[in-house]
């Protein structure tokens, strides 16, 4: 027992299992960031009293969440990169990466879009209708009323958005990211098959302790910043 995991252990240092994770790590930061500052921006729109805006929100929404990811991924690569030539670093490896948190940015503000919307919907209606009521600008009522309180009232949703990017980041995969661990996983099993059970075992076992934290993190926070009404 003691040779096979000392097997196990130095077939995860040789395909570097640690910095695959690291790497989704980090997609799920950049990505994240960018996602909620876009879907912000998306929420405020279909909250606007602007009908135009609306519509636009709306539409984004509506086609981004019907549409496969692997398709925003793969057209990352296949179209931006090699058709339109476009990079976002000399290095190929890089503009991949780059891709990949672009692809994961715009397809999950649309889910930061409307987990910010349903946090919207715990704000009472009186406190828009008050800001109105004393000549305040809709975007002046949005940024200093009703997306602070939105913010705490959907920090739940944000966060199983925030765990649903961090398990899709592996996705990135079809965005040319070799080094993300859904593809170390499949190149260690092939090349190492003696120890394909134990090598699934170890990587699920290493997306439940990054998983699991952020669920009872954003648990705790939801319940900690919860309007007492």
């Amino acid at each position: 027992m003691g040779d096979y995991l000392s097997g196990l252990w130095e077939v995860l240092q040789k395909y570097d299992a640690l910095g695959a994770f690291w790497v989704n790590i980090q997609l799920t930061f950049w990505a994240g960031l960018l996602a909620l500052a876009l879907g912000t921006v998306l929420a405020v729109m279909r909250i606007s009293p602007i009908a135009s805006l609306r519509l636009a929100g709306a539409a984004y929404v509506n086609v981004v969440r019907n549409t496969p990811l692997t398709i925003i991924m793969a057209s990352m690569v296949l179209v931006i990169t090699f058709q339109l030539g476009l990079k976002l670093s000399p290095n190929l490896n890089e503009s991949g990466f780059r891709f990949a948190v672009v692809g994961l940015a715009i397809y999950h503000a649309a889910f930061f879009c409307e987990a910010i919307r349903s946090g919207v919907n715990t704000v009472p209606l009186g406190q828009a209708e008050a800001a109105r009521a004393i000549g305040l600008p809709f975007a002046d009522s949005a940024r200093l009323i009703i997306l602070p309180q939105a913010f705490r009232g959907a920090v739940a949703p944000l966060g199983s958005t925030l765990i649903a990017l961090m398990k899709n980041s592996t996705v990135a995969a079809a965005a040319s990211v070799a080094t993300e661990t859904a593809s170390v996983m499949k190149v260690a099993i092939e090349l190492s098959p003696d120890y394909l059970y134990a090598i699934f075992a170890a990587f699920a076992i290493g997306w439940l302790i990054l998983v699991i934290p952020v669920g009872l993190l954003t648990t705790w926070l939801s319940q900690r910043l919860a309007v007492k009404r």
